[in-house]
């Protein structure tokens, strides 16, 4: 029997089931770390808590717990396989070529358009030790959670369905309209995500797991987090302070060199996609002589 949620597109469906997992993994990590800023702000009681619930939501999402109907469906939408060493090592290459080439982009983007600033003044009050673990527990709720839901749950249907490109830009649109539940985050920033999405979901189609992008997204979430906290400026933004604009100022030496030095990094990133991509069809041939 074809059921109404069977008659929908693959498309919305794979949106709605991407958004779903989205929520129903990072909306009880935001209440438990505003409840602990609020309350016994000296402990960092929020993240052993959290540990437990991921545990939990990892082991949903690849397939285990009720219902059993749904099991297969969900083991495969999770997309966590497992891969070789040379497969990783030529992923996390290209996944931070491609995230170097995201940060070029954005200093171009810095000098073209007015780019918002992200508030710290919220964190002012919370004791060190307790931002630190908060700080680390977010960057893997963020890669545990958005990686599982966008392109595990959401990419994975659409790009068997209608390829990859389609997916990663369905992906990429979700994934940014996500962030707009941050103030700061405007239609500017689109971009922005689209091309983080971008890199993300090339080395999941290119790999079929979701563990690269995962270990890329919480380190790349790490460290823009610190970078905040030390200089006061968000993972978008070239500089703490208002750079002036080429519109304003011409096409200096300074912006030309941006640009070089983005192009040079989009080719960089290219070549290494491609030799992600030849791994990994090598391995895939592998592992179906063998079976």
């Amino acid at each position: 029997m074809i059921t109404s949620w069977q008659r929908l597109p693959v498309t919305v469906r794979a949106v709605i089931s991407g958004g779903v997992m989205a929520a129903a993994g990072t909306l009880p990590w935001a209440l438990l770390a505003s409840a602990n800023a609020r309350y016994v702000a000296s402990v960092p009681w929020a993240v052993p808590v959290t540990v437990l619930y991921l545990w939990f939501f990892w082991r949903y999402a690849r397939g285990e717990g009720w219902p059993a109907a749904t099991a297969a469906a969900r083991r495969t939408s999770h997309r966590a396989n497992r891969l070789s060493d040379d497969v990783w090592g030529a992923a996390l290459f290209a996944g931070m070529l491609g995230l170097i080439t995201v940060v070029l982009f954005q200093l171009v983007m810095n000098r073209l358009v007015r780019l918002p600033a992200q508030p710290v003044d919220d964190l002012a009050g919370i004791p060190r030790l307790t931002l630190l673990f908060l700080l680390i527990m977010s960057a893997v709720v963020s890669g545990v959670v958005e990686e599982t839901s966008f392109r595990g749950y959401m990419q994975g249907p659409i790009e068997r369905r209608h390829g990859p490109v389609i997916a990663i830009l369905v992906t990429g649109l979700s994934f940014g309209f996500a962030h707009f539940t941050h103030p700061e985050v405007t239609l500017i920033l689109m971009p922005y995500y689209l091309v983080v999405a971008a890199v993300y979901g090339i080395i999941t189609h290119l790999t079929n797991s979701i563990f690269p992008a995962m270990v890329l997204h919480a380190g790349g979430n790490l460290l823009t987090s610190f970078d905040l906290l030390a200089r006061g400026q968000a993972e978008w933004q070239a500089s703490s302070t208002p750079t002036p604009l080429i519109w304003e100022t011409g096409a200096d030496a300074s912006f030309l060199l941006s640009l070089l030095a983005l192009l040079f990094a989009s080719a960089a990133s290219l070549w290494a996609f491609k030799g992600l991509a030849q791994l990994a069809g090598q391995d895939l041939k592998a592992v179906e002589t063998s079976g």
